[in-house]
């Protein structure tokens, strides 16, 4: 057992040989309101390093970024109080709050926003460069006003700059540093960090909402066996962790508040066009019937999540309707398609590459495939990471969490250097001129979201993603912890409360 899980699974034995009488042993530490996270602790704390993934979650402890989103997923203030475009649609200025500061003391002005942009489109390990490709330059014309040239129109711009992508760093800070221990001007500032182990953070003063913050101290600890933490939150050890999904009816059960937070999480198994046999559009097509989604959604899901064909749940404003199951699960056609492209039954061998937090759904591919016709192979890879980092692979499984902007998420899957896009450079006719047009309708415009979906109904005619299921961010928390806002694929601290125990 490594050194992180010996240490959660011994806090966990001791709370429960003194149930009954935590409150006592807590001692003066209750008296503050306190938040204990079981979480997988980031690899990276610098956003630019981190990315767009699911960890910018946890990151938003330490950072503020330049814009948020809403219940509703529009973009709204944070550290740009406003923002406004010129009458072309290639050039936005945001309205930086006066007299922010980072947690070293450091001005958080349109200088050190200048910087981050900068840095997060030029650093060598950037995971961040491909979201900023609209950006042109940045200038910084008074200590508030940062003025962006863009290099298209582009009015998803206060869309993209939200939490995944623009976690504003101190600019006097070392990056090298900054990876290991975060310097923002977020909600919390770091007091303890020892890797592996927990991460302390205590309220920070001078968050420009710290008048909603109501809690004065968190504590991230390494998340256990997934089969303990129900028991951890149980009998507080921890007040909130993730949950997977096999564990939401222990924690009903156990008469816990079992959070289904809304996303964007879409799943898919890519597919490189550039390699034999899916140079084969029949393969593909092949490939798209041969999968039953609903399999996905049983096993991986446990019910709690849904089929998908696109990368989106089918409540969000970018889903086009019109291309709803237009591959319905059919493994006579799929095996006729097979024959039609000159192969016999078990012909065709292929590699899935994978890492094993995809084992289970790899499983199902090789099932469903094998149904079909086709071998699959699975093979684990730890030094595999996401298919912009694999376009050598032929077949491969990937999932999303999205991004706030549904255009930015559109190229990421569909666009010819998207990172999701296993087939680079390919990309689908028509979708670069259908993409344009939406990122140049303001998000306000009553033709936004037909334009939205057609670009959607555009990337869908790649033939490198087959989309399998959706699923929501699941977590389980103590009641004494109040309702997250219902803000989709983020977790916002202003509001939430920790009553004693």
């Amino acid at each position: 057992m490594s050194r992180t899980r010996q240490w959660a699974a011994a806090a966990l034995a001791l709370s429960l040989t003194l149930t009954g009488c935590a409150g006592g042993a807590a001692g003066a530490a209750d008296e503050e309101s306190t938040l204990r996270w079981a979480v997988t602790l980031p690899a990276h704390w610098d956003p630019v390093v981190s990315g767009s993934g699911a960890q910018f979650r946890i990151l938003s402890l330490a950072y503020a970024s330049l814009t948020e989103i809403n219940e509703k997923g529009e973009a709204v203030p944070s550290l740009a109080e406003s923002w406004d475009y010129n009458d072309k649609g290639d050039q936005v200025t945001f309205h930086l709050r006066p007299n922010l500061t980072f947690s070293d003391g450091t001005a958080l002005d349109a200088a050190a926003v200048k910087a981050y942009l900068e840095r997060a489109k030029t650093q060598k390990d950037s995971a961040l460069f491909g979201d900023l490709t609209s950006l042109k330059t940045v200038t910084a014309t008074s200590a508030t006003d940062v003025v962006i040239d863009l290099t298209q129109v582009d009015y998803q711009i206060p869309l993209l700059l939200g939490e995944r992508v623009a976690q504003i760093t101190s600019p006097t800070a070392d990056p090298t540093a900054l990876d290991k221990d975060p310097v923002g001007a977020g909600p919390f500032v770091v007091t303890e960090n020892v890797p592996g182990s927990h991460v302390y953070f205590a309220k920070n003063p001078d968050y420009w909402d710290a008048g909603n913050i109501h809690i004065d101290r968190v504590e991230l600890l390494a998340e256990p066996e997934a089969a303990t933490i129900v028991a951890g939150v149980q009998t507080g050890v921890y007040d909130l962790a993730t949950l997977g999904a096999s564990q939401v009816k222990a924690a009903e059960a156990a008469r816990l508040d079992v959070v289904n937070q809304p996303g964007y999480n879409a799943s898919n198994i890519s597919i490189n066009i550039n390699k034999k046999p899916f140079d084969n559009p029949k393969i593909v097509d092949a490939v798209r019937y041969a999968t039953n989604r609903q399999e996905f959604v049983d096993k991986i899901t446990f019910g709690n999540g849904s089929a998908t064909d696109q990368p989106f749940p089918s409540n969000y404003i970018a889903y086009d309707q019109q291309s709803a199951n237009r591959y319905p699960y059919d493994l006579a056609k799929a095996k006729a398609l097979i024959a039609e492209a000159g192969y016999r039954p078990g012909e065709i061998t292929v590699d899935l590459v994978i890492t094993s937090l995809f084992s289970t759904a790899a499983e199902i591919v090789q099932s469903q495939l094998a149904a079909a016709g086709i071998t699959v192979n699975v093979k684990v890879d730890p030094n595999w990471a996401t298919p912009f980092f694999a376009k050598d692979l032929a077949l491969s499984l990937y999932g999303t969490t999205g991004r706030e902007s549904p255009v930015q998420t559109l190229t990421a899957h569909f666009g010819p250097n998207g990172p999701l896009n296993l087939s680079t450079p390919y990309e689908p006719e028509g979708f670069e001129a259908a993409v344009a047009k939406a990122r140049q309708t303001p998000l306000d415009s009553p033709g936004y979201q037909a334009n939205l979906q057609a670009a959607t109904r555009a990337g869908l005619e790649s033939r490198a993603l087959v989309f399998t299921y959706s699923s929501p961010n699941l977590f389980v928390k103590s009641t004494r912890v109040s309702d997250f806002a219902a803000v989709p694929g983020q977790l916002h601290w202003t509001g939430l409360t920790v009553a004693a125990s």
